[in-house]
């Protein structure tokens, strides 16, 4: 009876080693972000023996899978299983998050899973640090809008005070204070580096200090901790297909030999072959990336959201923008939200930029992607091109707004060359404007957006030409006087330059203020439009002083004949009649 008793009890000891050790190996799945092979682990898990941690960690694979429905599904069938556990509780709520649950009904699950996992007796009184860290997992999941990071950092530190050898606890942690700001980056960068402090080959930790300083364009700095992740783990495909993305619109070559390294390490499923099609993509083989498409849709990835991203692409690239509409629409149908990243948002903008009334569409998406995005060069790129977008369209007052979110996330001035394609984009698009029909307030706003780039840059010669040229086209018969002030403006700049390119356009300028006082002012007495006109030609000849130079003597016999015309106004006026007409200069 004893021997037996013995076998029962040793039995029992290996299967919950077994069932422990499965849980472990599904984990180290996910590490590696193999998820295909994750899911297998654990459904064979869950299935046999209905272990809840099992049945969380099942559902967490679909999570970091961006299968956000998947995972709501194994936890509701769990519960209706009559699995009443606190992994499921907690699973549950992070789904719940993501999807845009409220977080305070998620808050009151995660209290009550550590409440009932919380031992009051025994050498092991308190929290489980496991729970706590589950809890942590779910807060740092997701974007900077999801979820409530501090909580997290709450609870994680709450863990780590209880285990902390766990450097998995320590990633979480990293990731909940990335979520706070760049303010935070310091906190986070300590987080990640103490997971490889407690385990140096955890390459992990490594990795998500190399995607900070990927985020800060230092590259030194992110080769320097993806080698230490390589280094560490030479099986961590995370940090190939990470290399492979950043140089997969610079260096072709380069890519695919992290492509290649990312495959071999990687679990062979829809993610690989989708990443051979991006690699197509990339190296210009549009045909060959679309027939890579058209494998994976008629055989088992026939389901895989990005299909159809990766045909937008293709047809964008070939020219097909109605093609690459239908198939970005597909894809934004079809994909977790969790799953888009910035760079989709705004790559839809661009192909709804294309189409007649799609602009607000466009800049809408844009805007999503910077909400999303963390890296600030890459948020002032989408708020440009949303600029140019709303320009284009001659939605001036929205690129005004823009513009001023632009300066908030610079922390001040943007760079000329930002302030001048900005203001390029209103020009350009005024010209290509086949209406006659007048806006004094879109006129006003886009002055004012012009405006932008001569206050930021008053030493630059072109803010200042193109708030002329801007209000020229906006002014099509010169009855308005536009382009006064502007002309007038920018020539007190020019006049600071002697150079013959400087005189030019300043001449230029004043015969445009000529025709416009000698024929079409009308907000002063006659004589006083007379005496305007004559003073311009004064200045004419100011800066081609040579009487024998074609601009000189232009200047010159304009003003005499313009001094005449006045004469006979002032003459006709004295003898009491209206006086006489205009110059026909």
């Amino acid at each position: 009876m004893k021997k037996t008793i013995l076998s029962l009890v040793t039995f029992l000891s290996m299967y919950t080693i077994v069932t422990a050790q499965s849980i472990d190996d599904g984990k180290k799945f996910l590490y590696y972000e193999r998820y295909t092979s994750a899911k297998q682990a654990f459904e064979k898990l869950a299935s046999g023996n209905k272990d809840a941690e099992a049945v969380y960690w099942l559902g967490q694979a679909y999570v970091d899978a961006d299968q956000l429905d998947s995972a709501k599904a194994v936890y509701q069938n769990a519960l209706t299983a009559g699995l009443n556990d606190p992994w499921i509780w907690i699973g549950s709520a992070h789904v719940d998050v993501l999807q845009g649950g409220d977080i305070n009904a998620a808050k009151q699950k995660f209290e009550q899973a550590i409440t009932a996992t919380t031992k009051t007796k025994g050498r092991n009184k308190g929290p489980n640090a496991d729970i706590l860290n589950a809890i942590g997992r779910a807060m740092a999941d997701g974007p900077s809008t999801v979820g409530d990071p501090n909580y997290g950092i709450d609870k994680l530190k709450q863990a780590a005070s209880i285990d902390p050898q766990n450097p998995g606890i320590f990633i979480n942690l990293g990731k909940c204070y990335l979520k706070l700001g760049g303010d935070h980056g310091g906190e986070a960068f300590e987080a990640f580096r103490q997971a490889t402090v407690i385990n140096p080959q955890f390459a992990l930790g490594y990795y998500r200090i190399g995607l900070i300083y990927q985020s800060q364009r230092n590259q030194e700095s992110m080769n320097e901790w993806y080698g230490k992740a390589i280094n560490a783990d030479p099986a961590f495909a995370p940090v190939y297909l990470q290399y492979f993305q950043y140089y997969s619109e610079t260096d072709v070559s380069a890519a695919k030999e992290y492509l290649d390294k990312f495959i071999a390490n990687a679990d062979k499923d829809c993610k690989t072959e989708y990443f051979v099609g991006d690699y197509l993509f990339r190296a210009g083989k549009y045909q060959e990336s679309l027939a890579k498409a058209k494998e994976m849709e008629s055989g088992s990835c026939k389901d895989y959201p990005s299909i159809s991203i990766l045909y937008a692409y293709n047809y964008d690239r070939l020219g097909d923008s109605v093609q690459a509409k239908s198939y970005i629409q597909k894809y934004f149908a079809a994909a977790s939200p969790d799953a888009l990243q910035p760079a989709d948002y705004a790559f839809a903008g661009s192909i709804l930029a294309k189409f007649p009334d799609g602009e607000d569409s466009a800049i809408a998406y844009l805007q999503k992607a910077v909400e999303l995005d963390t890296v600030k060069d890459e948020q002032l790129k989408y708020l440009i091109t949303a600029g140019k977008i709303a320009a284009a369209s001659a939605n001036y007052r929205k690129q005004l707004a823009l513009i001023k979110k632009m300066e908030t996330i610079n922390g001040g001035k943007l760079s000329e060359t930002e302030y001048f394609n900005l203001a390029k984009a209103i020009t350009d698009a005024k010209e290509a404007d086949s209406s006659k029909t007048f806006d004094s307030s879109k006129y006003l706003i886009g002055d004012s957006v012009i405006m932008l780039y001569v206050s930021a840059y008053p030493d630059k010669p072109q803010g200042y030409s193109f708030r002329t040229r801007f209000a020229k086209m906006s002014d099509v018969d010169s009855t308005r006087g536009l382009a006064v002030a502007p002309i007038e403006q920018y020539n007190e700049f020019l006049s600071k330059d002697t150079s013959a390119d400087s005189k030019k356009s300043m001449f230029a300028n004043y015969y445009y203020l000529l025709l416009y006082y000698a024929q079409y002012a009308t907000d002063v007495p006659k004589e006083q439009e007379y005496q305007r006109a004559i003073d311009v030609t004064e200045k004419m000849k100011a800066i081609y002083p040579d009487p024998n130079s074609d601009e000189y003597k232009f200047a010159d016999g304009t003003g005499k004949s313009l001094q005449s015309s006045l004469d006979k106004f002032n003459k006709s006026k004295a003898a009491g009649g209206s006086g006489s007409g205009k110059s026909q200069k």
